[in-house]
Parts: C-alpha cells; sequence; structure tokens
C-alpha cells in the first residue's frame, strides 16, 4: 500500500458557489495517495488558468496544462494585431477573485491582457504546471483502467484520469477557399496570425472581412497604408465604444476605496444583462438600437451610398453587436474603398471581384474569423466503445450545460458549445464552469468514483431545450452567422442569461450522471477488461 498523502480537499457537503466569489475555504482532510487524481487541462487561456487556480486553492495539485505555444494567453496571445482590444469593459474582464483596478482605458488593449494573464499564471503559481510547446492530437478513454490515454503532436504517451479541454471557441483561424488564392504573389496573412515583420507603409492593402477584428486593426493600418480596399460580404451592427483612458485619480479609487471596484464590476455586469431582452426579439430595445446605429453612421458617413451600404439586413443582435470609435471614420478617408461586389478570384497581383474590377494589392488580410463551430478540433476524442466525438457531433456539437458529453466519462469542456454569449462576459461562464468543475472532482475524489458519465438522456433534455430557446432569438432568424453551422442548428450561443446559467451550475448535480467505483474497476479480472477494451 501506497503511504497516505496529505492533500487539501474540501469538505463533502453539498455548497452553492458564487461565480464571482472566491473558492479560498480549504479544509485539510488525509486522503490516501491512491485517491489522486491526475488532471489534464488542454489550453491556457482563461479558462484553463482559472481551472488551475482553483484546483490549487482546493489543494488538488496533481494538473498539468498542457499548451501548443511557448506563452500562455489563448485567443490573446495569438491576436496580436495594431488596435486589438477587448469588447467588454476592462473592469469586467478579469477574474472576479483577482480584480485588476489599473487598467489604462476603459477598453482593455490586448497588450494589458496578456500582461494580466501571465501575471495571474506567476502569483498563482501556474508556470510549474505548464507544459510548454505539447500539442495534444488525441485523446482515448481506456474505460478498463478509467484513464484517458492522450497522444502529443510528437508521439508522447499521456494518462490521466480526468481530461479538461479549455480550448476555446475562438482558435482556428477560418480563411475561406477561394479561386486562386494560391496564385498571389504578394504577402497574405490572417488577422490572428498577424506578420508583424511585414511592413505595410505605403502599400496597397486589400482586407476581406469587416467584423469584430477588422474593425479594430482597419483605423490602425488605415493611417499607414497607401491604398486599402475593405472587402465586405455583409454589414454589421456596429455601436461608438466611448473609450478613454482611466485617469490617476480613479486608478487610486478603483484600489483604495474598498469595494468600490467590485461594485464597478457589478454594475457593469447588471448593465449589460439587462440587455439580454433584446436577444429575444424585443421590439422597443431592439428598435433603439437600431435608431442609435442607423444615427451613428448618418454622423460619420457623408455618402449616401456608403451609408446604405453600412446598414445591416438583418436584426440586431442576429450577430455580433460591434464598438468601434474609429472604424466609419477609417471607412471615409481618402485613401480608403468600401467594396462590397463579391470577391470572384485572386490573381497573382490583386482580388477581381463579381463586377469584373480588379483591385491590385500588395498584401491580403484575412479577418474572416474562426472555425467557431469545429469544437475541439483537430483533436481526435475516442470516448466508450471506441465511439468518435466527430461522428457524434457531425450535426453540431452538443455538451451538458455545455461542460460534459454522455459516453466520455470524466471530459469536462470550458468554453463549450452553447455557451457563448453575445451581451455579457465569458469571463463569468467561466467562473460558473470552474466551479461546477471543480465539484465534480471532488465527487471523484470524495466518493472514490473511476468516472462519471452524464446520463444520455439527462444531454438530450438540455439539448432540446436549449435548442428550443434558441429558436426563438434574433440568431434563428439570421441566416448566416459564426454562431451556426452551415445546417443552421446554433452550437454557440447560450440561449439565457449569465444568471440562469449561474443558477444551473452553482451545483454538482450527481444524480445526472451515471457513476462507477474505482474499486469495481480494480476487481474486474484482467480478462474482462480486455474484452471490455474490444467491445
Amino acid at each position: 500500500a501506497q503511504p497516505d498523502r496529505k492533500l487539501l480537499v474540501r469538505g463533502t457537503e453539498s455548497r452553492t458557489l458564487n461565480a464571482f466569489d472566491s473558492v479560498s475555504e480549504e479544509a485539510a482532510v488525509t486522503v490516501p495517495s491512491q485517491a489522486r487524481r491526475r488532471i489534464a487541462i488542454i489550453g491556457s487561456g482563461f479558462s484553463g488558468l482559472c481551472l488551475g487556480i482553483k484546483l490549487k486553492e482546493a489543494g488538488i495539485h496533481d494538473f498539468t496544462i498542457y499548451e501548443k505555444e511557448d506563452r500562455v494567453g489563448g485567443t490573446w496571445r495569438d491576436n496580436s494585431y495594431p488596435g486589438a482590444a477587448c469588447d467588454l469593459p476592462s473592469m469586467a474582464y478579469c477574474f472576479s477573485f483577482e480584480q485588476k483596478t489599473d487598467w489604462s482605458r476603459k477598453w482593455s488593449p490586448q497588450p494589458e491582457i496578456q500582461e494580466y494573464m501571465e501575471h495571474c499564471a506567476r502569483k498563482y503559481g501556474l508556470l510549474p504546471h505548464v507544459r510548454f510547446r505539447t500539442e495534444i492530437a488525441s485523446a482515448a478513454f481506456d474505460e478498463s483502467a478509467g484513464v484517458w490515454r492522450l497522444a502529443t503532436a510528437s508521439g508522447e504517451q499521456i494518462e490521466a484520469e480526468v481530461l479538461v479541454c479549455a480550448v476555446g471557441q475562438l482558435n482556428r483561424p477560418y480563411v475561406p477557399e477561394i479561386p486562386g488564392l494560391e496564385s498571389f504573389a504578394g504577402e497574405c496573412f490572417h488577422s490572428a496570425r498577424w506578420n508583424h515583420a511585414y511592413d505595410l507603409g505605403g502599400k496597397r492593402v486589400a482586407v476581406i472581412g469587416n467584423a469584430a477584428s477588422a474593425i479594430q486593426f482597419i483605423p490602425e493600418i488605415a493611417r499607414e497604408v497607401g491604398r486599402l480596399s475593405v472587402f465586405q460580404r455583409s454589414a454589421n451592427w456596429l455601436l461608438p465604444r466611448n473609450d478613454r483612458s482611466y485617469s490617476e485619480r480613479e486608478k487610486w479609487l478603483f484600489a483604495n476605496v474598498p469595494g468600490l471596484a467590485k461594485l464597478y464590476r457589478w454594475w457593469i455586469w447588471l448593465s449589460f444583462e439587462i440587455r439580454f431582452p433584446a436577444f429575444l426579439g424585443n421590439r422597443f430595445i431592439a428598435e433603439q438600437t437600431r435608431r442609435f446605429a442607423e444615427q451613428y453612421i448618418r454622423d460619420v458617413v457623408p455618402d449616401p451610398k456608403m451609408r446604405a451600404a453600412l446598414v445591416p439586413d438583418y436584426p440586431v443582435g442576429g450577430k455580433r453587436i460591434l464598438i468601434s470609435d474609429d472604424y466609419y471614420q477609417a471607412l471615409v478617408r481618402p485613401n480608403v474603398e468600401l467594396e462590397t461586389s463579391g470577391i470572384d478570384h485572386v490573381e497573382s497581383d490583386g482580388i477581381v471581384t463579381q463586377d469584373g474590377v480588379k483591385h491590385a494589392c500588395d498584401a491580403l488580410v484575412f479577418a474572416t474569423g474562426f472555425e467557431s463551430t469545429r469544437f475541439l478540433a483537430p483533436m481526435r476524442i475516442t470516448g466508450r466503445g471506441g465511439r468518435s466525438l466527430d461522428d457524434d457531433w457531425r450535426e453540431g456539437a452538443r455538451a451538458y450545460r455545455g461542460i460534459t458529453v454522455s459516453g466520455y466519462p470524466n471530459l469536462f469542456l470550458m468554453y463549450g458549445p452553447n455557451t457563448n454569449l453575445g451581451h455579457n462576459s465569458i469571463i463569468f461562464m467561466i467562473e460558473c464552469q470552474t466551479g461546477y468543475i471543480l465539484q465534480a472532482i471532488r465527487t471523484l475524489i470524495d466518493r472514490d468514483l473511476a468516472f462519471l458519465d452524464v446520463k444520455p438522456e439527462v444531454q438530450q433534455a438540455f439539448d432540446t431545450q436549449t435548442q428550443r430557446e434558441l429558436s426563438r432569438t434574433v440568431w434563428a432568424r439570421t441566416p448566416h452567422s459564426w454562431y451556426k453551422t452551415e445546417s443552421g442548428r446554433i452550437t454557440n450561443n447560450w440561449s439565457g442569461t449569465t444568471t440562469r446559467y449561474w443558477w444551473g451550475t452553482r451545483r454538482f448535480d450527481v444524480e445526472s450522471y451515471a457513476s462507477v467505483a474505482r474499486a469495481a474497476i480494480s476487481a474486474r479480472p484482467a480478462g474482462e477488461r480486455n474484452a471490455a477494451d474490444a467491445a
């Protein structure tokens, strides 16, 4: 028998977790070393960092964060294009338990967010738990042993009882298939893989796409390029950001007045939360937003033809509502053109649109978003009985509360299917998921379970209700968006408020899961275990 090991874990009593409260209470209990659970976390973005921090606070240290790059940060490490910034106010775009009070601006720029994440990794001692430059290529569940067997891109084999995929929804850049693209002789890159070594000064630049990333970097590069052509497939609803710097006095007050930063954070959350009815088609909110957005266009854009091209043909909120103080202003610059005719093909020195016009360019920048509906790709995930997650999700990803998938025991997703938001902070959702997963892991330890597997009827009932609710939203009435698959299934967005999501994840509902005790697995004869593998 292995010697006992002192672990700090929470008591077994049920407890409601507030997504904005730190899970800090700890009770020291003696737990046999064989009760440990090796936890593999894939990804070091906000989700991976949050879970790692809370595991350590709970006294659970047997975890490793696998990161394919050489720095933490996830999407905020990858998206370093000029002007990159958050579209949620800074004071709410950080962990509730690690409130940053000295943001430079009301809307935090990418370098500060990246630095904040690195600060969290250092402060909470996560870096020794991170394996950089380690890409997980596949994971298969071995039911006979109750473990996940992971394979890295380099061929290394790894075992873990618990697997957490914290790769999110926005990590694989999408580049559309355009005839002739391979013949383009100039510089070509995606905004999420910005080539900072390439000098855009004086160049003829073409930008394909005009959504969240494009509206941030277009104003920045418009000042230095010789000619900028913006290819717009469809317009987006856009509102002014009203960004500004925080004064030193404001920073001092946030840091020194007890409760002020937390109160301001809650006020931001509430002000966004009450906007959710707009996504249900609330006519008053939608009409007010539409009028405000159209007035903003009229105030900035003098050309009637361009104004008409900038008004979307779908309901307010049907796609991500964008915010910017300088995008429209950039479009009216003399060296910028807005092109709304569809792209026909690409030639070695430019883009030819469907009206037969050739737009010469030296560089082509894709601002075409991500493969958002291909969750976990390109990893290959294999569950019980050899079932494949690619096959199970062939008609669209689905998961119970966006966290667990039936047939894939001890697999937990963060920022998974149907957990994206159109109106509030994803950090809130991540903290809710962290609390739920942490309670699930505690359940495995406290009850000495080999694994937990959400019941198929529970997952199906949840998915049916979620899709029914989503069918009544403006997202369902919008033909195309990154929220939905080609077949029209909405796989990305949550169907309700963040308050409702918190309520549903505040307690780990063990009754929704089938469980297998570790003793049952260890007691099975080797031949029976091998037969289970073959099945």
